[in-house]
Order: C-alpha cells, then structure tokens, then sequence
C-alpha cells in the first residue's frame, strides 16, 4: 500500500433508522462519535416521529459529512402509504421473495411502485424540511425487476439533487463467486445502474455490506473484508442497533446488530480504518 496516497473516503451507511428506538439509539451514537457518516430512514417505521428526527437532526449537525437518507420500504412487515398500492398481503407489502417474484414474473405496475415512493419521499420531506441526500431500498427492493423504474422516476421526480444507492461490487469475479446473497445483488444491480445512467441520477460506484446476518459472524473480520479494494465514494452498509421488544416483533435481525454497533463503536475499527488510509470525514 502506498503511504504518500491520500486517505479514500468512503460513506458507511446504517439502515432502518425509524424501525425501533433501539436501532435510533445506536445509530445516533455511532454518528455522535464519528464512526458513521451516513443513515437511510424508514418513514413508515413505527419508530419514526417529530422527536426522533430531531435527535438524529441534531447530532447529524455535529458530523462533518453525514448524509440523512430515505430508506424506501416496499416489503413486509409494513404498511403502504398509499391506499391503492398493490400487490399486498392482508394490507401489508409482500415478503422481499414474493415481491421479487412478482417482478420477474412482471406483475407489478410501475405506476403504483412510483406512487408509493413519492409518498414515501413526500412524508420524509415533511419530517426533515428537505428532500433526501440519498435514496435505497429495504431489503434492496430498489434493484428488483419492476420496481427499479418507478423508484428511478420518483426519485428523479421528488429528489433531483439525490443518489441513489446500488448493490454491486467491483471485486474480480473469483473473489465474488463465494457470496451467493451479494452476487445476487450484483446482477440485480448491473440493471439498475443501466437505468440510473440513463436517467442521469448519480449512484455509489461500488458496494459492500452483505453478508449471511443468521450465522453471527466476526463482524470486525467482515469489515476488513468490506474495505478491501473499496473505491473512493464507495458505500459500506451496516445495521448496528440495541435489543428492543419494537425489533424483536419486526425483524429477525436482532443481536447481530448489538455486535456490529460494538465494533463499530470500538479502537479496532478506527485502527482498521487507519490501516486501510480509508476515512469517514
């Protein structure tokens, strides 16, 4: 590695602020100590209000580079904003599978995709007084077939100034083979970064992030792994929060989060940081 190169900034990125207050906590705290500089929220998540955006305004301001996000959410267990959307499953949006089976199979209207969004991107505006810095997607349904092109057009529409975030990676197809969840958001996102150069919206160069969340493993190790070959602008997702009853009941993501948000709280990720000449300011 070369000593004299100048430091990579990168955007480390914690979903789900607004899914629970445990997850708020954590991800606040992680900003406040300049370990994250960027957050997406779920503004149909049950923890999402006047008080719990300007905490996270607040400590935001303090940052020197963190960017506020929309997190828009298409998939159970949540609700639609919008009353006509469809498909749903007893007033709830389909589980990630069916919605992306939905879209291979071509049953979704884009039209109803790029109405929720706008409404999703409206209700995020009214919280924060301002559109988005960016937009993605819970469990990444932005990169889905049939919801790629109403997220674009929304987005474009609501949120000129924004990014958006894609999923795919830059590493040799080798070194890729041995991680089906992020290959399969690789070819998703060859697609979606087709649609989003030709619609002129500006996304992330590479990414990094997923991983298997049931098997708990080092996150630390991970991590490493994440930064290798990362290039400036490149994005690092993460899901760092605290337990609470509110998560327990809508995701089955739950300690692995507590141990992200240890490491990422802890000396050896700034000492990672420092090794790898990758910065968050």
């Amino acid at each position: 590695m070369n000593d004299a190169a100048p430091p990579r900034r990168i955007w480390l990125c914690a979903d789900d602020y607004g899914l629970a207050e445990g997850v708020n906590r954590a991800i606040r705290d992680l900003i406040s100590r300049g370990r994250l500089n960027a957050t997406s929220v779920m503004v149909v998540g049950p923890a999402i209000g006047r008080a719990e955006v300007a905490a996270l305004q607040e400590v935001a301001a303090k940052s020197p580079r963190c960017a506020i996000g929309l997190h828009a959410t298409l998939t159970a267990p949540f609700r639609p904003l919008t009353m006509h959307f469809r498909p749903v499953d007893g007033g709830l949006f389909l589980p990630f599978p069916k919605l992306l089976r939905a879209g291979l199979l071509r049953r979704i209207d884009k039209g109803l995709i790029e109405d929720e969004l706008l409404a999703q991107l409206a209700t995020f505006k009214e919280l924060f007084g301002r559109a988005p810095d960016f937009v993605d997607g819970h469990q990444h349904a932005q990169l889905f077939p049939g919801v790629r092109d109403g997220f674009l057009r929304a987005v474009k529409e609501a949120a000129p100034d924004a990014w958006v975030r894609q999923g795919g990676r830059l590493k040799p197809l080798g070194q890729r083979l041995g991680a089906p969840k992020a290959l399969v958001l690789d070819v998703l996102s060859a697609q979606f970064r087709k649609r989003a150069t030709s619609a002129k919206i500006p996304f992330n160069p590479a990414f990094a992030g997923a991983y298997d969340f049931s098997s708990a493993p080092d996150f630390g190790v991970l991590m490493g792994q994440f930064l290798e070959g990362l290039p400036e602008g490149g994005l690092v997702m993460c899901h760092p929060g605290f337990v609470d009853e509110t998560l327990r009941s809508l995701d089955p993501l739950t300690t692995q989060r507590e141990a992200e948000h240890a490491y990422l709280a802890s000396d050896l990720f700034a000492t990672l940081l420092a090794a790898n000449k990758v910065t968050l300011g």
